[in-house]
């Protein structure tokens, strides 16, 4: 069982799979770095110098001072926080999607692989019953 487990974790793809797990997490730390460091202070600034993740519909205030007995917490539903979390989310979509568009631009696509021979036989018989 030890011999099996050596076999499979040494394949390449559980090693290429490792890779791209790690380097996704590098890529998502930058990414975010940018949405959070350079993006959203400039859509902060372009709303008048707002920040979202203060903005909140307060249920019930707080009550009392902050570790006191009896001190309550404000309850409040935090809308801002949501905003900038699909602010966030559009823009990673966005520097992922051209980072896929210059991938494609320098590297050039994917050829398509020849087919399989199931496939070219699969190709024939298509072709022999549409004659």
């Amino acid at each position: 069982m030890l011999k099996e487990f050596k076999e499979f974790i040494m394949t390449g793809n559980v090693i290429d799979f490792a890779i791209a797990v790690i380097l996704a997490g590098a890529v998502g730390l930058v990414v975010n770095g940018f949405v959070q460091d350079i993006i959203m202070p400039v859509v902060g600034h372009a709303m008048g110098g707002m920040d979202f993740s203060d903005l909140r519909y307060v249920l019930s205030p707080a009550q009392g001072v902050a570790g006191e007995e009896g001190f309550v917490a404000e309850n409040a539903i935090r809308y801002g926080k949501w905003l900038n979390s699909i602010i966030s989310l559009i823009t990673v979509g966005l520097v992922l999607f051209w980072l896929g568009k210059t991938k494609i631009k320098f590297m050039g696509a994917a050829p398509d692989p020849d087919p399989t021979p199931d496939q070219a036989l699969l190709a024939e018989i298509r072709d022999a019953v549409k004659r």
